[in-house]
């Protein structure tokens, strides 16, 4: 509907086809955000090496495992740690405000 081809997000848990309001399967936070990445990469038969370039947004010290894996981490609105976090590595900071 808004031409996202693919999207990885947590997953909602259904049962007897109602929402539970848990998560279903692997979390899409923290560490979660390389599994489901590695996962979908492997669904394909490829891998985040496979990649010359890769690039990913991040706006908390949450995702610097994620950024630690991309070619071009780029570090937005961020949190206070992240931003000390990406001056010390050089990574840019961007603003979307």
């Amino acid at each position: 509907m808004i031409g996202v081809g693919h999207l990885l997000a947590s997953d909602p848990e259904i049962a007897d086809g109602e929402y539970t309001g848990r998560i279903d399967g692997i979390p899409c936070f923290h560490e979660g955000k390389i599994a489901k990445l590695d996962a979908w990469l492997a669904s394909r038969r490829e891998a985040l090496g496979d990649y010359r370039e890769s690039y990913f947004y991040g706006d908390s010290q949450s995702v610097v495992p994620l950024m630690e894996k991309v070619t071009h981490p780029v570090a937005v609105g961020t949190d206070g740690t992240l931003g000390q976090i990406a001056r010390e590595r050089d990574w840019p900071v961007i603003s979307l405000r």
